[in-house]
């Protein structure tokens, strides 16, 4: 079976259980998702299958991606992206991926692009400390010492140091699933997810 689809993040809102309990959510649109390509161990080495997600209009699909669609017999989508699968021959061009897959699923794992947040020092960056607020002290938000003396003259690659913090690919494992809405596509997740508004997320069975 296909154990991932791809959506967009909606946003974050509340919902309120039986009980009463607050629960923060995620809300994430996931259209359906069509099977663009299956991908065997014989013709390309794996198993696979390559789903295509969002509209566009066919002007917008240069020559290329064009051809790929005409080849296939299929739609043009925005978005391609595989997914591993046991037996790609299981699945055909043209099977969708729905949220109903979802609907019995207790655990998923969600992946997506986190916000950047451009050039950090490291404080902000990694937590550090810092050094005394007073007028005194020449050390406020510096990293510190990060190397030795003469030897080796140089500084080891992993050191913490100021840099791009941010838009990089996060997994965040083990969100509940709260419920699945057939009818909008939606599914709603406890908790918060990698990335920003209509960022392009894949929610994966845990």
């Amino acid at each position: 079976m296909i154990n991932a689809i791809y959506g967009k993040k909606i946003g974050m809102t509340q919902i309120f259980a039986e009980d009463g309990t607050v629960i923060p959510v995620t809300v994430i649109q996931a259209e359906p998702n069509k099977v663009c390509q299956v991908k065997t161990a014989e013709t390309d080495g794996y198993e696979a299958v390559q789903l295509g997600f969002g509209a566009i209009k066919a002007k917008k699909v240069n020559k290329p991606m064009a051809g790929h669609f005409e080849k296939l017999g299929v739609e043009p989508t925005r978005h391609l992206r595989e997914v591993r699968v046991e037996n790609a021959a299981d699945h055909t061009v043209g099977e969708e991926v729905t949220v109903a897959a979802f609907t019995d699923v207790a655990k998923v794992d969600v992946t997506g692009t986190s916000k950047g947040k451009g050039f950090a020092g490291v404080m902000r960056r990694y937590g550090f400390a810092g050094g005394p607020g007073g007028h005194g002290s020449h050390f406020h938000r510096a990293p510190g010492s990060v190397g030795q003396c003469a030897y080796p003259s140089r500084v080891f690659k992993g050191v913490r140091l100021p840099g791009h913090m941010g838009c990089k690919t996060v997994t965040t494992k083990n969100l509940e699933v709260v419920r699945v809405d057939e009818d909008m596509n939606l599914i709603l997740l406890k908790g918060a997810v990698p990335g920003g508004k209509n960022g392009m997320v894949r929610v994966r069975m845990a």
